[in-house]
């Protein structure tokens, strides 16, 4: 594996290391397991999806049903489907760029890997959903997921776009982690890793109802929790916010409610702005991330 790649398979482990540092309403955290779910299952399943999603030249098919097969063997269950969704396509646009990495290249690259998505790659993402089983997952109209697929990658999740995060992302050339995200790291306290994360975070979930809340509790849950993280990330640097926001993690999962979605573009974010700022994220610093862009 060349440097670069090194620096962004690193940068992807450190994301997804923040993911569970990072106490978030609802997730799994180190200082809060959940949903069945513990902190060691998330660490041990980016270990074993990374030597997945980022093999130079594979397709992104390929690398999402290798990333859940490789995570169900350690893991036991889905901890990281909609992150191997996410990220398979970005690490396939870096195959195409090289050092120095700006955010408008990488965009750009992605934008051609998902234009180059084919049937194939369908089939291996519909294998590894099936192997997942995420929870809530219910039928469509159109190209479900419990049947053979009959249109390339994009334009199946095209369809589902309306209605789950993940899938928008594939229809919109990842507008949403590139912008939203990007601009929530670039607004959140700097050189603080676990800040950064829970602005991140909160800023998908206040967005926008979260997909997997849609899907497990309803629309109008899924709205709740989103009114609620918009006052919270108003607030969330004061103490007594800090408070609060343990307080509404221990509500939420006492609720069964997973914002999995938003954790999900998180990561996504994070691995994207590890590579382009690592010094001021703090997310490839820790490994060594020597991609560096603007």
């Amino acid at each position: 594996m060349r440097p670069a790649e090194t620096a962004a398979r690193d940068a992807f482990l450190r994301a997804c290391e923040l993911d569970v540092e990072t106490p978030k309403p609802g997730n799994v955290s180190i200082a809060s397991a959940g949903h069945g779910m513990s902190a060691a299952q998330f660490i041990a399943s980016a270990q074993a999806a990374a030597g997945a999603l980022f093999v130079p030249g594979a397709r992104v098919g390929t690398r999402i049903l290798d990333a859940m097969t490789r995570t169900l063997d350690v893991a036991g269950c889905n901890t990281n489907l909609g992150i191997v969704l996410l990220v398979a396509p970005l690490a396939a646009a870096l195959d195409d760029l090289a050092p120095p990495l700006s955010e408008r290249a990488w965009q750009d690259a992605t934008e051609r890997v998902l234009a180059r998505l084919t049937l194939d790659d369908a089939r291996a993402a519909y294998r590894a959903i099936a192997l997942a089983n995420p929870g809530g997952l219910g039928d469509a109209p159109e190209q479900s997921v419990h049947a053979e697929p009959s249109v390339d990658l994009r334009a199946a999740m095209a369809l589902a776009a309306g209605r789950d995060s993940i899938a928008r992302q594939y229809a919109n050339g990842f507008r949403d982690v590139f912008e939203t995200g990007l601009v929530a790291v670039a607004t959140a306290p700097a050189n603080s890793p676990q800040a950064i994360t829970l602005d991140v975070f909160l800023s998908f979930l206040a967005g926008w109802p979260d997909s997997h809340i849609v899907r497990k509790q309803g629309v109008t849950v899924a709205q709740s929790v989103t009114g609620e993280a918009e006052r919270h990330r108003a607030r969330w640097r004061t103490a007594a916010d800090a408070r609060e926001l343990a307080s509404w993690d221990a509500q939420l999962k006492a609720r069964g409610i997973n914002p999995g979605t938003s954790a999900d573009l998180t990561v996504a974010t994070l691995f994207v702005a590890g590579c382009l700022d690592p010094a001021r994220t703090g997310v490839g610093a820790a490994r060594g991330c020597d991609w560096h862009g603007s």
